[in-house]
């Protein structure tokens, strides 16, 4: 996709965004499973396609890196057949392990981990529990997935405006200089009005759904912060330029791949305790 040079930066991202949900929501609200999955694993394709960019990985490597996620994607449920819920459970508590305790301590220690299989084997962790909670989110129904995904997007749009008016502080400079304790705020206030408006039109408990909500905040920059490290040691601003104002495919879906899978983890927690 090709940026028009006469538009701003944020008429770009803008106008990006809005493709982008006029082609996400009717395939979360209409698209069937197969064709959800099928969907799922080009974004992952495409998004491991990026992550071997940033590590460097030549050209032939890098394409057989995504192909090789995206060939997992498509055939892991039906391959496994029963004993494919057992295996997206163990991709999702991958993924809690991960975001949990490993990467706050990686972020903490900076990390490179420079090494192509180190390299490798982090952007399976990432991604491949990102599609699998995609998936499984989807199968709970279109409004548990778009309630999850818009904390992200609402915590994404509130952030970015706020640091972009505001911005004095910054979070975490040597990681992300962009990125303001203002803007962490904005997101902060956005999001407990979301939770105060899910409340109202859903009659949940706001108490129940404020530390939910806000521990998905949490986690939504710390995807966003891990990317953002991953970027920085790979030299590269953004991690494509597939997305006009937004970057590559991984630039979207960062905040998704630390959020979308401990979502998961809760509603299965919640659904065994039922």
């Amino acid at each position: 996709m090709t940026a028009n040079p006469s538009m701003t930066p944020l008429l770009r991202r803008v106008l990006t965004a809005a493709l982008l949900l006029a082609v996400f929501v009717p395939a979360v609200l209409w698209a069937p499973a197969w064709l959800w999955a099928l969907l799922m694993a080009a974004v992952i394709g495409m998004a491991a396609h990026e992550w071997a960019r940033l590590s460097h990985f030549p050209v032939w490597p890098a394409r057989l890196y995504a192909g090789l996620l995206t060939v997992c994607a498509l055939i892991l449920p039906y391959a496994l057949t029963t004993d494919w819920p057992v295996f997206q459970h163990g991709l999702i508590l991958l993924a809690l392990i991960f975001w949990l305790l490993v990467a706050p301590l990686w972020l903490l220690g900076r990390w490179q981990a420079a090494a192509p299989f180190a390299r490798a084997a982090v952007g399976a962790v990432v991604l491949l529990p990102t599609w699998a909670a995609l998936l499984y989110l989807h199968e709970r129904g279109p409004a548990v997935l778009l309630g999850v995904i818009a904390v992200v997007w609402i915590a994404d749009t509130a952030a970015y405006f706020a640091g972009r008016h505001f911005g004095r502080h910054k979070l975490a400079p040597a990681i992300s200089p962009g990125k303001t304790w203002e803007g962490v705020a904005g997101a902060f206030i956005a999001l407990a009005l979301y939770a105060a408006g899910i409340s109202v039109l859903a009659g949940m408990p706001l108490l129940a759904l404020l530390p939910m909500v806000l521990g998905l905040l949490y986690l939504s920059v710390l995807g966003d912060l891990f990317e953002s490290w991953i970027k920085r040691l790979s030299g590269m601003k953004d991690s494509g330029d597939l997305l006009p104002g937004h970057g590559g495919v991984l630039d979207r879906i960062d905040a998704l791949t630390s959020t979308l899978p401990v979502a998961a983890g809760m509603l299965m927690w919640l659904e065994r305790a039922a």
